[in-house]
């Protein structure tokens, strides 16, 4: 009995399945605070481009 419970100790620690979730899910967080950052950057720049490309083009 003690050997089955050493063996599913053993087991359990060199069981890495739940680290590889928890690096994708880090990796996904950083890149959404990056696509973040960049729209919130550039999003003004990029309505008065597009306002600009509509007037010229209704006008």
């Amino acid at each position: 009995m003690f050997t089955k419970l050493l063996a599913f100790k053993k087991a359990y620690l060199e069981d890495e399945s739940g680290a590889t979730a928890i690096e994708y899910g880090l990796i996904a967080a950083g890149i959404a605070v990056t696509i973040m950052i960049i729209v919130g950057t550039l999003g003004g720049t990029l309505q008065t481009m597009f306002t600009s490309i509509n007037t010229q083009l209704a006008g």
